[in-house]
Order: C-alpha cells, then structure tokens, then sequence
C-alpha cells in the first residue's frame, strides 16, 4: 500500500465522516489532570462532557452521580479542583471520561505523580473496569497488574507486541528499548533472591 494504511477504532475506520462517533467511543485521560478539570466544581466538570451531547438534565445528573460514585469521588462533588490532592484529581478527571459512557479509555501516564497508597487506589479501580484499556505508560508494575496485552515502543518503532510476561522476560529486548523489568520480577536488591 506504499506506506498508506488505515486507522480502525472497533468496526469504525477513522475518517472525517465517522470522527463525531469515535470521539464518543474514546475517552481520553491526560497525563497532569490539572489539564482536563478546569470548571469551578468537580461536579460542573465531570457534567461538561454529558451536557454538551445536548443530554437532560436529569441523565446529565444521573451519569455525573454514576461515575464520582465509581471513583469513589461522589463526596467531592461540590469541591473546586484546585483544593484536591493528586489522587483525587486523577479519579475525577476517570470520571469526566466515564460520565462520556466510552468503551475505549486511553491514558496517558496514569499513576504519575501519585503516592504509593494512591496508586495502588488507581489500580485497583482500573482492574474493575470492564473498558479496553490502552495506557502509555513507563510504570511496569503497574502494566503487570493491569494489562495482558503490551506492546513497547522505542524512538517511534513497535519493538515489540505481545503478552505482557513474555515481554517482560525477554532481557534482550528491554535493554534495547531502554527498559528495565518491572521491580517485582527483578528480585529482592539486599539477598539477591528472585
């Protein structure tokens, strides 16, 4: 195809004409959410999304309600953003792209910048999800705990694609791509047992 090809998002492939319904597929969760919550109250910004698919009232409410109560985020409803913690923005801006009712959530570094007890929180929540899960991330222990699937790219390139032990067993193709195997496959550090 003389380097032409064709991006599929399920059965849609992308085009100008199918782009409205693939953005209401994907849901997108930024790397820092201090660039996805922007409104005065949590609740103002997990609606912003339902509201402007011109939904009532009623099930604008309904999904907000639905999706702070799956992130556990129901009590900071009417909080403003700027006064949560890092966790809590990272379960509210989950929240924003769930009221979205996406089957594909993309996101970007997800557990960047939280505390161990955070993160732990963020994975937990994101194995109860039944959504297709694609997550760029350089967090290999998390990838182990969520993805069964991994494909490692380098400098542009896929080096590699497949189930995620496998890849993270091959100590060839880590040192290439410039990663090191998850810390819970390394061994313990002070006796050298694995």
């Amino acid at each position: 195809m003389s380097g032409n090809g064709v991006i599929r998002i399920g059965d849609y492939p992308l085009t100008k004409d199918t782009l409205k319904e693939i953005r209401r597929t994907v849901g997108m969760v930024f790397q820092d959410p201090d660039d996805q919550l922007f409104m005065p109250t949590v609740y103002d910004d997990v609606a912003f999304g339902p509201l402007n698919l011109s939904l009532p009232p009623e099930e604008v409410d309904d999904r907000v309600n639905n999706a702070l109560s799956t992130v556990g985020a129901l009590h900071l409803k009417s909080r403003p953003p700027y006064r949560l913690s890092g966790g809590e923005k990272r379960s509210v801006s989950i929240a924003t792209v769930l009221a979205m009712s996406p089957d594909i959530l993309v996101m970007d570094e997800p557990t960047s910048n939280l505390d161990p007890r955070a993160r732990r929180k963020l994975i937990e929540l994101l194995k109860t999800f039944k959504h297709t899960k694609i997550i760029a991330t350089h967090d290999l222990d998390m990838v182990m705990d969520l993805c069964e699937r991994t494909i490692v790219i380098h400098k542009g390139q896929v080096m590699a694609d497949g189930p995620t032990v496998e890849i993270f067993m091959n100590q060839e193709l880590l040192a290439e791509s410039h990663l090191e195997k998850p810390l819970r496959m390394q061994g313990c550090p002070v006796c050298g047992k694995k």
